[in-house]
């Protein structure tokens, strides 16, 4: 899909390969990609799960001078990554590549021990000059989700990047409660459909629960 210059193509499960039409490429948490997806110039990993920093695909898609983004507990499962530059990032901390900022914001589950909030994993803001990307990472819905409510307004386009399958993050329906509670432009569904839970089915019900409260949402094909 593209928005206002702005093209994010679904790379699978939680992946998703994000560009502005400046030349510039971002990837994050990819995970099984395709042989077909070129090289990038930045990689966003929101923690050190093998289905978000997957070595196998870092390497696929980083090259010369690629820079990775990383929470501060990945960076010894990628040091040994050639050719790399790697940047720590927290929550809170807001970097520039280009002319896009990037936020990192919380991502934790509420009730599960798979993603606590002392972990201090992310999510990312991916903010373009009118456009802004939400990537909620593994998560809950978290109270700390309601603070994004504004960025869609001042003539911003928001767009969030969503877990659905239950077990390790939100079920379709609290996604759509997220979608409602942040005030999205447009909703997209993710973390379903490879080999660690979620299916079809799950991004489904969620694009149907947030059509029917008037909230856009829109399922992605994987590239």
């Amino acid at each position: 899909m593209e928005v206002n210059g702005v093209k994010i193509d679904f790379l699978g499960h939680s992946g998703f390969l994000i560009s502005n039409g400046g030349g510039k490429k971002i990837a994050i948490d990819p995970y099984n990609v395709s042989d077909k997806v070129e090289k990038v110039d930045l990689i966003l990993v929101t923690h050190s799960h093998y289905d978000h920093c997957s070595i196998k695909d870092l390497v696929k898609l980083a090259k010369q001078g690629t820079t990775l983004v990383v929470p501060p507990d990945v960076q010894s499962k990628i040091a040994k990554l050639e050719g790399v530059e790697m940047q720590v990032i927290a929550i809170g901390d807001e970097i520039t590549f280009g002319k896009v900022k990037i936020e990192a914001v919380p991502a934790y589950n509420i009730d599960k021990d798979f993603h606590t909030k002392a972990d201090d994993w992310l999510g990312f803001l991916i903010k373009f000059e009118n456009v802004i990307v939400y990537h909620a990472g593994d998560t809950d819905l978290i109270p700390e989700m309601k603070k994004l409510s504004g960025y869609g307004k001042h003539g911003n386009n928001f767009i969030a990047l969503l877990p659905v399958s239950g077990t390790y993050v939100m079920n379709a329906s609290e996604a759509a409660e997220a979608a409602s509670l942040i005030n999205v432009d447009v909703a997209i569904p993710m973390h379903y459909g490879a080999d660690v839970a979620g299916t079809a089915e799950d991004a489904k019900k969620f694009v149907e629960i947030c059509n029917k409260e008037g909230i856009h949402a829109e399922i992605l094909e994987k590239i």
